[in-house]
């Protein structure tokens, strides 16, 4: 099994997922007592917070950048940022190594596809929602993509940073969350993107008359999938 490189901590509730993720899809495909080979560098997410807030991307990118250099160094095979949100510095990052780095949206509009989906709505951070390093790889795929209004989007914003990365699940923003996503379906989405990792501990399946794609398990998959493509 190739070595997964997680660059994670942004937050470290979300890539506390990709690791159990990552373990139980891997005893899943080769059973026993099998997990996944992986190594994690976690960055401290308030200064990665600090700096999105400020504009500051390019200094972003090249903490990142450095993380990544320090995976590969520790035998990471392939790379996963994992965060929806720091794909805005995806090439930085992929430039900075040489091994691979599976892209979040790459998968995510696999999944989709697959689905036989076109028309979706996007859920995440303002920054994924209301810039195109994201939506426009999602429409790079063919994907016509719908997000929230803009007081959608300031809910969605809210809950994730002062709650989900926080390890916070409420019912009241549950049900916020499944307003947003119904406005979202009104208007044509014929599935829903769970566009940020966090979203995952609030949003289930129950809770959408739609389909969902949870980014963080399309991308967990797709690692295992990577790292297993030439095991016997």
């Amino acid at each position: 099994m190739k070595t997964i490189g997680l660059l994670g901590g942004m937050s470290w509730e979300s890539t506390a997922e990709y690791y159990r993720l990552l373990n139980e899809l891997t005893r899943e495909r080769l059973g026993g007592l099998h997990s996944s080979k992986c190594v994690l560098y976690s960055v401290d997410f308030a200064e990665i917070e600090r700096l999105q807030t400020e504009g500051r991307w390019e200094q972003a990118g090249e903490l990142l950048a450095e993380a990544a250099k320090a995976l590969e160094s520790a035998g990471a095979d392939m790379l996963l940022i994992c965060t929806n949100t720091m794909h805005k510095v995806a090439d930085q990052v992929s430039a900075a190594v040489t091994v691979p780095l599976l892209h979040l949206a790459d998968t995510t509009a696999d999944a989709v596809r697959t689905a036989g989906l076109r028309r979706v709505g996007l859920l995440g951070t303002a920054f994924t929602m209301e810039q195109d390093f994201y939506r426009g790889r999602l429409e790079s795929h063919g994907l016509d993509v719908l997000v929230p209004d803009a007081a959608g989007r300031s809910t969605v914003h809210r809950v994730i940073y002062e709650e989900l990365c926080l390890g916070v699940v409420r019912e009241e923003s549950r049900k916020s969350f499944q307003a947003v996503i119904n406005q979202l379906v009104d208007a044509g989405a014929e599935g829903i993107v769970l566009g940020c990792t966090e979203i995952e501990l609030l949003i289930k399946p129950e809770h959408s008359p739609v389909p969902l794609f949870p980014t963080t398990r399309l991308h967990a998959e797709a690692a295992v999938t990577h790292a297993l493509a030439d095991t016997p």
